[in-house]
């Protein structure tokens, strides 16, 4: 199959639609169940690659969750603790492959981001992440190849009309890539940097220990940027990233956006909010979203009298200020990556706000000085890679 025609592009107005390979080759892609649309095969292309080269980067089974064109959650396959296991509501039944472990870990991120999302897994889909996937509220999945009894149980999500693709792992893209915009054809040489535990040895800070799953966690987050519309920052920790801040105009907003979501991760695994109880029956949605506004700032949102009742068994005492600022207070071991670099000290002290002990971005500010006086007032280790990672 050289060419796919789809329904419509980004939306029903823009027809024609189809995906081909610009070069006359067969497309590397089979779709296996459904009709993926224009955005769905954006988001798979985008998110296979950067498995893909999670994968390689670790040696570890990799998993993304994507959403319009920008990860929601990137993780590789490290085991989960009780504690993750249930703010990610992992089914006890299931006992855990690797790659089920990193799909939890990536859908499980930012629930509310994954909401609808698309899913790239970097090796052949089995059973234990399938059923994980199942009661899911998902678009589809691309992914190497499928067990079959994986395959029939995503065959069986959305009523029978799941995307599910499979790809060519050995499919290799032309070395220059081409893009229209207004009816002109801009062309440039594929992003192809390897990116490895190489890149963070300069390091610039008085602080320079690095421990091996910092290094783990700093690769997650520089490869998840590769693949994250621009300005972006993204925050990672034992295998996983856990906020990120993708498409803000200002390197500040970057951080501060992806260090809520950061925040939030940590604030869900505190006892105040692993003892809520949920009424039988609600969605997984309405949990999500009821433990979003918990945590956060409208809170009586859901505990207003009226409220409570149709979320919580129990109504939930208030999360303080200081309660949420006291268990924060305890992060620590936090990694950021940052795909341009830092202008400001301001974002180095937002982020240890978040725990974060190591920092990689590719430096070359007139301000470095700056931003490295902030990591040693803070107790920061920081690499300067050298490398930008735009994506448009």
């Amino acid at each position: 199959m050289k060419e796919l025609e789809l329904k419509y592009g980004c939306n029903p107005n823009q027809k024609p639609s189809k995906i081909f390979v610009n070069d006359g080759r067969e497309l590397p892609i089979e779709v296996l169940n459904g009709k993926p649309g224009y955005i769905n095969f954006m988001d798979a292309f985008n998110g296979w690659q950067l498995v893909k080269e999670l994968k390689a980067a670790t040696n570890l089974p990799a998993a993304a969750s994507f959403k319009h064109v920008s990860p929601a959650g990137a993780a590789v396959g490290i085991e989960l603790d009780d504690v993750m296991k249930k703010i990610y509501f992992v089914d006890e039944t299931i006992e855990l492959s690797p790659l089920a472990c990193a799909y939890a870990r990536a859908r499980g991120a930012d629930r509310m981001s994954s909401f609808g999302d698309f899913i790239a897994l970097s090796d052949v889909c089995d059973v234990p992440t399938a059923k994980l996937i199942k009661p899911e509220v998902s678009d589809g999945i691309i992914a190497p190849g499928y067990e079959p009894e994986a395959l029939e149980i995503l065959k069986g999500k959305k009523r029978g009309t799941y995307n599910v693709i499979q790809i060519d792992p050995s499919y290799t893209p032309q070395p220059v890539e081409h893009k229209d915009v207004f009816g002109i054809t801009f062309e440039q040489g594929r992003n192809e940097l390897k990116i490895d535990k190489d890149m963070l040895k300069d390091i610039v800070t008085e602080k320079k220990d690095l421990s091996e799953q910092a290094k783990i966690d700093m690769v997650i987050a520089l490869i998840t940027l590769k693949y994250t519309q621009s300005n972006s920052v993204c925050y990672a920790k034992g295998g996983q990233a856990i906020g990120i801040g993708a498409g803000q105009q200002s390197r500040i907003h970057c951080t501060r956006l992806a260090g809520s979501k950061a925040d939030n991760w940590l604030l869900r695994q505190c006892p105040k909010v692993l003892d809520l109880q949920f009424v039988d029956g609600i969605s997984r949605a309405d949990r999500d979203n009821s433990i979003d506004l918990y945590i956060g700032e409208d809170y009586m949102d859901v505990l207003a009298e009226g409220a409570w009742q149709k979320i919580f068994k129990v109504k939930p005492e208030v999360f303080t200020k200081e309660e949420k600022q006291a268990w924060l207070a305890q992060a620590t071991d936090v990694a950021l990556g940052s795909d341009a670099f830092f202008p400001f000290s301001d974002n180095v002290e937002r982020a240890s706000r978040s725990g974060v002990k190591y920092i990689a971005q590719p430096g070359g500010s007139k301000r470095d000085d700056l931003v490295i006086e902030a990591c040693n007032k803070l107790g920061i280790v920081m690499a300067f890679t050298g490398i930008r990672l735009f994506h448009h």
